[in-house]
């Protein structure tokens, strides 16, 4: 059985693909249609997705959407129902008219079949937060596990409370708009200045500059929120007008401006004050998803925890959760942002819906495309690019680095999800405390105060960090404090509190990189390499040879790897 999954008109658009209930190909649209967090529909990313597949349309047997238009309609709305302005959308109109007859009964996901020449494609739409549940719970290696998931909006919702047993998903609360946890950190990220729903994890960096609990800009913005004996919370929204979206200018009001002073504009220096509110928004996002995570715990007396939404991209506290809460074991997928729902969404409907066995378990997310030797020499030769070829090409560039090169390294089939883990990354050496502000001028383009990720052997992990013991960090997800001895030699990727947003490296699913790391830990003494995604500020990372040959020759880099083919500058 094959299931495709999009997410249309979301924050980063995408589509996934499982076959008999295992992912078999995934991809987000920003990746070909070359625009950073493109929420465009997915025309590419399903092309890909079908041929890596070895398929057509016509041979799929459910297309998965990762939002529920069925919710929206209470009743029809007659500018769009009876004043059509052709007659294709009768497509829409007539399932609005009826789903408005029939009252808009509480449902997860609502199934339309439109039959073609070829056969009937059947389209079932499913609620965005489950399939963000799905995400966290279907892919996890539990058979039982409490679920939460928090973003800034899916339909109506904006956390939603659930337990998964085998292969079912129960919902037991939500919490609705205007009410919501990430839709207030996106008003703060927009008061200091980024941009909303794009530039969250600035605010999380920029948070570790302030100056502790005792910042005055706390009470402040924890003034905002009310957190509920349910678990539930609500916010103070004189504050805010992002549910006023077609009236106002920014997602917060002239209040917030009196409680916290002046906003900052984009190109206007960062301040003290600055890095405060910016921490004061983190400490009170903490504190509200622990409020949360504790009721859940209560609720369901599970041990295990799943975690998706675009909220769960906040890795300082993923490192936390099991220190704050009560639950023993946690895990998180490589995309619980919205990219991930189109592969949530395939799963919800494969095993929930359809009731299908078994549960596919996440052990990598190298779902994205790959290209063949033939096709990266091909390219080289096309830009009559000179190359050298190594058959050990993990040592040879493990040298580059101790010598203090920079080097982009582009290997296998592309991640799936935000974060460069190894196929495609640029890499750097941790010891060199230039590094840091190096790779953010000359490459990356970016705030000098936002950190890089150091990539671990995943046996050497425990050696290196603070973090519970048999921990494993695959995707990035968490971050834990660098071991107060190992701190000054790896400065470049250690944040200014200490911290560092660890991958964990398998010589199992990686063997490459994990061979890279190994060869430079041999060299140096350090098992670490820095890890950032290949991409300039304001593009998505590189999807093809031809992207990565062209971002290496606009930006600083030294070397680039291609598979076993090395080219310098």
């Amino acid at each position: 059985m094959k299931i495709l999954g999009i997410a249309p008109d979301v924050w980063i658009s995408s589509a996934a693909l499982i076959e008999d209930g295992r992912v078999v190909a995934g991809a987000a649209e920003e990746r070909f249609n070359r625009r950073k967090m493109s929420s465009a529909f997915p025309e590419q990313a399903i092309d890909y997705c079908l041929k890596q597949a070895n398929c057509t349309l016509d041979s799929v047997d459910r297309i998965a959407v990762a939002w529920n238009p069925g919710v929206h309609i209470t009743s029809a709305n007659r500018r769009f129902v009876d004043n059509m302005r052709w007659r294709g959308e009768y497509l829409s109109s007539t399932p609005a008219a009826i789903l408005s007859q029939k009252g808009n009964p509480e449902v997860t996901g609502i199934e339309q079949i439109i039959h073609l020449s070829e056969g009937d494609t059947r389209v079932v739409y499913v609620n965005h937060h489950m399939a963000h549940a799905a995400n966290a719970f279907l892919m996890s290696p539990f058979s039982d596990a409490a679920i939460l998931t928090a973003d800034g909006r899916g339909e109506e919702e904006t956390c939603t409370f659930c337990v998964g047993h085998n292969n079912q998903i129960d919902k037991l609360q939500v919490i609705n708009l205007p009410h919501s946890i990430g839709l207030l950190y996106s008003a703060i990220t927009e008061f200091v200045g980024f941009k909303p729903h794009s530039d969250e994890w600035k605010v999380m960096a920029l948070a570790s500059y302030g100056e502790g609990q005792g910042n005055k800009y706390y009470p402040l913005v924890r003034s905002l929120i009310n957190l509920l004996p349910n678990g539930s919370f609500e916010l103070d929204l004189s504050y805010f007008a992002y549910y006023m979206f077609d009236n106002k200018p920014n997602m917060y009001s002239s209040k917030l401006i009196e409680l916290l002073g002046p906003p900052r504009g984009r190109d206007e220096p960062i301040e003290r004050r600055h890095h405060n509110i910016a921490q004061a928004m983190q400490l009170v996002f903490e504190e509200t998803f622990t409020h949360m995570l504790n009721h859940l715990h209560q609720e369901t007396g599970q041990t295990n925890l799943t975690l998706s939404g675009g909220c769960v991209m906040n890795s300082v506290y993923n490192g936390k959760v099991l220190q704050a809460t009560p639950f023993e074991n946690l895990f998180i997928t490589s995309c619980p942002d919205d990219s991930g729902v189109s592969v949530g969404a395939a799963l919800y409907v494969y095993n929930c819906m359809l009731g299908q066995t078994p549960r596919y378990i996440q052990e990598h997310n190298f779902w994205g495309p790959g290209y063949s030797a033939e096709s990266i020499e091909e390219s080289l030769r096309g830009f009559k690019i000179p190359f050298e070829y190594h058959e050990d090409i993990s040592s040879v560039a493990a040298n580059l680095l101790k010598d203090g090169t920079l080097v982009g390294w582009f290997q296998g089939r592309m991640e799936f999800g935000q974060r460069a883990l190894g196929s495609r990354s640029i890499l750097a050496d941790p010891r060199d405390p230039r590094m840091k502000d190096l790779v953010n001028a000359a490459v990356k383009y970016r705030e000098s105060f936002r950190p890089f990720a150091p990539a671990i052997l995943e046996e050497k992990a425990q050696d290196w960090f603070d973090m519970p013991d048999g921990d494993k960090v695959p995707y990035m997800e968490k971050v834990y404090p660098v071991k107060a001895d190992k701190r000054d030699l790896i400065p470049a990727v250690v944040h200014v509190d200490g911290s560092g947003r660890l991958q964990t490296v398998s010589k199992t699913i990686d063997p490459l990189f994990y061979d890279l790391i190994q060869s430079f830990g041999q060299l140096t003494g350090v098992p670490v390499v820095l890890n950032t995604s290949f991409n300039l500020n304001g593009e998505p990372i590189v999807a093809t040879p031809a992207d990565a040959i062209r971002t290496f020759y606009c930006c600083g880099m030294d070397a680039l790897v291609l598979g076993h083919y090395l080219i310098k500058k």
